[in-house]
Protein backbone atom coordinates (compact mmCIF):
# COMPACT_ATOMS: atom_id res chain seq x y z
CA UNK A 1 0.00 0.00 0.00
CA UNK A 2 1.15 3.53 -0.78
CA UNK A 3 0.06 6.79 0.81
CA UNK A 4 0.49 10.54 0.59
CA UNK A 5 -0.85 13.27 2.84
CA UNK A 6 -0.98 16.99 3.46
CA UNK A 7 -2.24 19.04 6.41
CA UNK A 8 -5.87 18.07 5.71
CA UNK A 9 -6.09 14.59 4.19
CA UNK A 10 -4.25 11.31 3.89
CA UNK A 11 -5.02 9.01 0.97
CA UNK A 12 -3.99 5.39 0.58
CA UNK A 13 -3.77 3.31 -2.61
CA UNK A 14 -3.36 -0.46 -2.88
CA UNK A 15 -0.71 -1.69 -5.28
CA UNK A 16 -3.07 -4.42 -6.53
CA UNK A 17 -5.33 -2.72 -9.04
CA UNK A 18 -3.90 0.68 -8.08
CA UNK A 19 -7.09 0.99 -6.03
CA UNK A 20 -7.83 4.00 -3.85
CA UNK A 21 -8.58 2.51 -0.43
CA UNK A 22 -8.55 5.37 2.05
CA UNK A 23 -9.44 9.06 2.32
CA UNK A 24 -8.88 10.12 5.91
CA UNK A 25 -8.95 13.43 7.76
CA UNK A 26 -5.54 14.09 9.26
CA UNK A 27 -6.92 16.17 12.16
CA UNK A 28 -9.90 14.09 13.31
CA UNK A 29 -9.29 10.71 11.65
CA UNK A 30 -12.71 10.64 9.92
CA UNK A 31 -12.70 8.05 7.13
CA UNK A 32 -14.67 8.71 3.94
CA UNK A 33 -14.07 5.49 2.00
CA UNK A 34 -16.01 2.25 2.38
CA UNK A 35 -14.06 -0.41 4.28
CA UNK A 36 -14.44 -3.18 1.65
CA UNK A 37 -16.13 -5.57 4.04
CA UNK A 38 -15.79 -8.89 2.14
CA UNK A 39 -19.06 -10.19 3.59
CA UNK A 40 -20.89 -7.47 1.63
CA UNK A 41 -18.65 -6.10 -1.16
CA UNK A 42 -14.92 -6.56 -0.91
CA UNK A 43 -13.69 -3.60 -2.97
CA UNK A 44 -12.90 0.05 -2.32
CA UNK A 45 -12.69 1.77 -5.71
CA UNK A 46 -11.95 -0.51 -8.67
CA UNK A 47 -10.45 1.02 -11.79
CA UNK A 48 -12.33 0.00 -14.92
CA UNK A 49 -10.44 -0.62 -18.18
CA UNK A 50 -10.79 -1.50 -21.05
CA UNK A 51 -14.51 -2.26 -20.61
CA UNK A 52 -17.23 -1.05 -18.27
CA UNK A 53 -19.63 -3.55 -16.74
CA UNK A 54 -20.64 -6.85 -18.28
CA UNK A 55 -20.10 -8.07 -21.83
CA UNK A 56 -22.70 -10.26 -23.47
CA UNK A 57 -21.67 -13.84 -22.65
CA UNK A 58 -18.41 -12.39 -21.33
CA UNK A 59 -17.00 -11.96 -24.83
CA UNK A 60 -16.54 -9.43 -27.61
CA UNK A 61 -15.62 -9.59 -31.29
CA UNK A 62 -12.70 -7.84 -32.97
CA UNK A 63 -11.53 -8.53 -36.54
CA UNK A 64 -13.53 -11.79 -36.69
CA UNK A 65 -11.93 -13.11 -33.50
CA UNK A 66 -13.71 -13.76 -30.21
CA UNK A 67 -12.09 -12.58 -26.98
CA UNK A 68 -13.03 -13.22 -23.36
CA UNK A 69 -13.00 -10.32 -20.94
CA UNK A 70 -13.97 -10.21 -17.24
CA UNK A 71 -16.58 -7.74 -16.04
CA UNK A 72 -15.09 -4.24 -15.77
CA UNK A 73 -11.89 -5.35 -17.52
CA UNK A 74 -8.53 -6.39 -16.16
CA UNK A 75 -7.13 -3.46 -14.16
CA UNK A 76 -9.04 -4.24 -10.97
CA UNK A 77 -7.36 -7.05 -9.02
CA UNK A 78 -4.32 -6.79 -11.34
CA UNK A 79 -1.07 -7.61 -9.57
CA UNK A 80 1.29 -6.52 -12.37
CA UNK A 81 0.56 -2.80 -12.00
CA UNK A 82 3.64 -0.94 -10.80
CA UNK A 83 4.20 2.33 -9.01
CA UNK A 84 5.55 4.51 -11.82
CA UNK A 85 6.26 7.71 -9.92
CA UNK A 86 5.75 9.15 -6.44
CA UNK A 87 6.02 12.81 -5.45
CA UNK A 88 4.91 14.53 -2.24
CA UNK A 89 1.44 15.18 -3.68
CA UNK A 90 0.99 12.48 -6.35
CA UNK A 91 1.07 8.71 -6.88
CA UNK A 92 1.18 7.42 -10.46
CA UNK A 93 0.74 3.77 -11.43
CA UNK A 94 1.35 2.05 -14.75
CA UNK A 95 0.07 -1.07 -16.48
CA UNK A 96 1.42 -2.09 -19.87
CA UNK A 97 0.19 -4.72 -22.27
CA UNK A 98 1.90 -8.07 -21.92
CA UNK A 99 1.68 -11.52 -23.42
CA UNK A 100 -1.13 -12.63 -21.13
CA UNK A 101 -3.22 -9.50 -21.70
CA UNK A 102 -2.78 -9.64 -25.47
CA UNK A 103 -4.70 -12.94 -25.43
CA UNK A 104 -7.81 -11.18 -24.13
CA UNK A 105 -7.18 -7.65 -25.46
CA UNK A 106 -5.25 -7.49 -28.75
CA UNK A 107 -3.78 -4.01 -28.39
CA UNK A 108 -0.40 -2.83 -27.14
CA UNK A 109 -0.89 0.01 -24.66
CA UNK A 110 0.27 1.84 -21.58
CA UNK A 111 -2.34 2.66 -18.94
CA UNK A 112 -1.50 5.23 -16.28
CA UNK A 113 -3.59 6.28 -13.31
CA UNK A 114 -2.53 8.98 -10.89
CA UNK A 115 -3.86 10.28 -7.59
CA UNK A 116 -3.01 13.89 -6.81
CA UNK A 117 -3.80 15.42 -3.44
CA UNK A 118 -4.04 19.22 -3.29
CA UNK A 119 -5.63 20.74 -0.18
CA UNK A 120 -8.99 18.94 0.25
CA UNK A 121 -9.28 17.63 -3.34
CA UNK A 122 -8.14 14.31 -4.79
CA UNK A 123 -7.83 14.24 -8.58
CA UNK A 124 -7.84 10.84 -10.26
CA UNK A 125 -6.31 11.15 -13.73
CA UNK A 126 -6.17 8.46 -16.42
CA UNK A 127 -3.83 8.39 -19.41
CA UNK A 128 -4.03 5.74 -22.14
CA UNK A 129 -1.25 5.50 -24.74
CA UNK A 130 -1.65 3.50 -27.94
CA UNK A 131 1.63 1.61 -28.44
CA UNK A 132 0.24 -0.52 -31.27
CA UNK A 133 0.38 -0.18 -35.05
CA UNK A 134 -3.43 -0.04 -35.28
CA UNK A 135 -6.28 1.94 -33.74
CA UNK A 136 -7.16 0.71 -30.26
CA UNK A 137 -10.65 0.62 -28.74
CA UNK A 138 -11.43 0.95 -25.04
CA UNK A 139 -13.58 2.31 -22.26
CA UNK A 140 -12.52 3.43 -18.80
CA UNK A 141 -14.09 4.57 -15.58
CA UNK A 142 -14.08 4.78 -11.81
CA UNK A 143 -16.01 2.89 -9.14
CA UNK A 144 -15.24 4.64 -5.80
CA UNK A 145 -17.30 3.52 -2.81
CA UNK A 146 -17.92 6.12 -0.12
CA UNK A 147 -18.80 5.37 3.47
CA UNK A 148 -22.44 6.06 4.17
CA UNK A 149 -23.23 6.90 6.89
CA UNK A 150 -19.97 8.59 7.83
CA UNK A 151 -20.89 9.32 11.45
CA UNK A 152 -22.30 7.17 14.24
CA UNK A 153 -25.32 9.43 14.82
CA UNK A 154 -26.60 8.87 11.25
CA UNK A 155 -28.52 6.29 9.25
CA UNK A 156 -28.24 5.41 5.56
CA UNK A 157 -31.60 7.10 4.98
CA UNK A 158 -30.17 10.40 6.23
CA UNK A 159 -28.16 10.70 3.01
CA UNK A 160 -28.91 12.17 -0.39
CA UNK A 161 -27.08 12.66 -3.65
CA UNK A 162 -27.56 16.25 -4.77
CA UNK A 163 -26.74 17.16 -8.38
CA UNK A 164 -25.79 20.62 -9.60
CA UNK A 165 -28.77 20.79 -12.01
CA UNK A 166 -32.40 19.70 -11.90
CA UNK A 167 -32.56 16.47 -13.89
CA UNK A 168 -35.09 14.53 -15.96
CA UNK A 169 -32.68 11.74 -16.92
CA UNK A 170 -34.06 8.23 -16.45
CA UNK A 171 -32.09 5.23 -15.26
CA UNK A 172 -31.44 2.52 -17.85
CA UNK A 173 -32.51 -0.74 -16.25
CA UNK A 174 -30.25 -3.78 -16.03
CA UNK A 175 -31.32 -7.32 -16.86
CA UNK A 176 -30.44 -8.95 -13.55
CA UNK A 177 -29.99 -12.38 -15.12
CA UNK A 178 -27.01 -11.31 -17.24
CA UNK A 179 -25.99 -7.80 -16.16
CA UNK A 180 -26.76 -6.30 -19.57
CA UNK A 181 -28.52 -3.02 -20.30
CA UNK A 182 -32.16 -3.52 -21.22
CA UNK A 183 -34.39 -1.28 -23.34
CA UNK A 184 -36.40 -0.28 -20.27
CA UNK A 185 -35.95 2.91 -18.28
CA UNK A 186 -37.41 4.28 -15.06
CA UNK A 187 -37.82 7.83 -13.73
CA UNK A 188 -35.61 8.83 -10.84
CA UNK A 189 -35.44 12.62 -10.56
CA UNK A 190 -38.78 13.90 -11.91
CA UNK A 191 -37.36 17.39 -12.37
CA UNK A 192 -35.54 17.55 -9.04
CA UNK A 193 -31.79 17.43 -8.41
CA UNK A 194 -31.84 14.93 -5.54
CA UNK A 195 -31.74 11.18 -5.07
CA UNK A 196 -32.69 10.10 -1.54
CA UNK A 197 -30.63 7.08 -0.55
CA UNK A 198 -32.20 3.97 0.87
CA UNK A 199 -31.15 0.35 0.71
CA UNK A 200 -34.06 -0.63 -1.53
CA UNK A 201 -32.91 1.83 -4.19
CA UNK A 202 -30.46 -0.73 -5.58
CA UNK A 203 -32.66 -3.83 -5.53
CA UNK A 204 -32.59 -3.75 -9.34
CA UNK A 205 -28.82 -3.16 -9.49
CA UNK A 206 -27.12 0.13 -10.40
CA UNK A 207 -28.77 3.35 -11.50
CA UNK A 208 -27.29 4.15 -14.91
CA UNK A 209 -27.54 7.59 -16.47
CA UNK A 210 -26.55 8.52 -20.02
CA UNK A 211 -27.68 12.14 -20.34
CA UNK A 212 -27.26 14.04 -17.09
CA UNK A 213 -26.89 17.79 -17.38
CA UNK A 214 -24.94 17.87 -14.12
CA UNK A 215 -21.20 17.27 -13.95
CA UNK A 216 -21.01 17.40 -10.16
CA UNK A 217 -22.80 15.44 -7.45
CA UNK A 218 -22.61 15.92 -3.70
CA UNK A 219 -23.06 13.28 -1.01
CA UNK A 220 -25.05 15.10 1.66
CA UNK A 221 -26.14 14.21 5.18
CA UNK A 222 -29.36 15.64 6.60
CA UNK A 223 -27.64 15.85 10.00
CA UNK A 224 -24.09 16.84 9.05
CA UNK A 225 -24.34 18.71 5.74
CA UNK A 226 -22.33 18.26 2.54
CA UNK A 227 -19.79 15.47 2.95
CA UNK A 228 -18.04 15.29 -0.42
CA UNK A 229 -18.48 16.33 -4.05
CA UNK A 230 -17.46 14.26 -7.06
CA UNK A 231 -16.84 16.21 -10.29
CA UNK A 232 -16.82 14.26 -13.56
CA UNK A 233 -16.60 16.73 -16.46
CA UNK A 234 -14.76 14.26 -18.73
CA UNK A 235 -17.30 11.46 -18.28
CA UNK A 236 -20.66 11.27 -20.14
CA UNK A 237 -22.07 8.30 -18.19
CA UNK A 238 -22.65 7.97 -14.47
CA UNK A 239 -23.49 4.94 -12.38
CA UNK A 240 -24.81 4.96 -8.81
CA UNK A 241 -24.70 1.66 -6.94
CA UNK A 242 -24.40 -0.24 -3.69
CA UNK A 243 -25.18 -3.70 -2.46
CA UNK A 244 -28.69 -3.44 -0.95
CA UNK A 245 -27.28 -4.21 2.52
CA UNK A 246 -24.10 -2.13 2.15
CA UNK A 247 -23.46 1.04 4.15
CA UNK A 248 -21.80 2.81 1.23
CA UNK A 249 -22.62 4.34 -2.12
CA UNK A 250 -20.57 4.10 -5.30
CA UNK A 251 -20.52 7.17 -7.54
CA UNK A 252 -19.10 5.91 -10.81
CA UNK A 253 -17.96 8.19 -13.66
CA UNK A 254 -17.76 6.19 -16.90
CA UNK A 255 -16.45 6.59 -20.41
CA UNK A 256 -18.38 3.59 -21.70
CA UNK A 257 -21.17 1.32 -20.56
CA UNK A 258 -22.07 -2.36 -20.20
CA UNK A 259 -23.32 -4.20 -23.28
CA UNK A 260 -26.92 -3.81 -24.32
CA UNK A 261 -29.02 -6.96 -24.55
CA UNK A 262 -29.25 -6.52 -28.32
CA UNK A 263 -25.53 -6.00 -28.95
CA UNK A 264 -23.81 -7.67 -31.89
CA UNK A 265 -20.70 -7.82 -29.64
CA UNK A 266 -18.51 -5.92 -32.12
CA UNK A 267 -15.93 -3.95 -30.12
CA UNK A 268 -15.55 -1.21 -32.73
CA UNK A 269 -19.24 -0.29 -32.62
CA UNK A 270 -19.94 -0.96 -28.93
CA UNK A 271 -21.90 1.85 -27.29
CA UNK A 272 -19.60 4.36 -25.59
CA UNK A 273 -16.40 2.80 -26.95
CA UNK A 274 -13.48 5.15 -27.52
CA UNK A 275 -10.94 4.90 -30.33
CA UNK A 276 -7.33 6.01 -30.10
CA UNK A 277 -5.05 6.40 -33.11
CA UNK A 278 -1.57 4.93 -33.35
CA UNK A 279 0.92 6.69 -31.06
CA UNK A 280 -1.69 8.97 -29.52
CA UNK A 281 -2.61 9.40 -25.87
CA UNK A 282 -5.98 9.95 -24.22
CA UNK A 283 -6.57 11.69 -20.89
CA UNK A 284 -9.58 11.93 -18.59
CA UNK A 285 -9.90 12.80 -14.92
CA UNK A 286 -12.41 13.22 -12.14
CA UNK A 287 -12.05 14.68 -8.66
CA UNK A 288 -13.28 14.10 -5.11
CA UNK A 289 -13.57 17.13 -2.83
CA UNK A 290 -14.02 16.56 0.89
CA UNK A 291 -15.94 19.46 2.34
CA UNK A 292 -13.86 21.46 4.85
CA UNK A 293 -16.34 21.21 7.73
CA UNK A 294 -15.44 17.53 8.14
CA UNK A 295 -11.69 18.06 8.34
CA UNK A 296 -11.34 20.28 11.41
Amino acid sequence: MYSIQNDLLKIAVKKVGAELCGITSVKNNTEFMWDANPAIWGSFAPNLFPVIGALKEGTYLYENETYNMPKHGFVRHNETIVLHEQTPDRLTFKLSSNEALLKIYPFKFDFFISYQLVDNIITIAHTVVNRDSKTMYFSLGGHPAFKCPVYNNEDYNDYTLTFECNEDSETHLINQSNGLISSNTAPIFKGSNTIELNHDLFNGDALIFKDLKSKKVTLKSVKNGNILTLSYHDFPYLGIWAKPNGDYVCIEPWLGIADHETTNKQLKTKEGILSLAVGKRFKASYSIEIHPGHLA
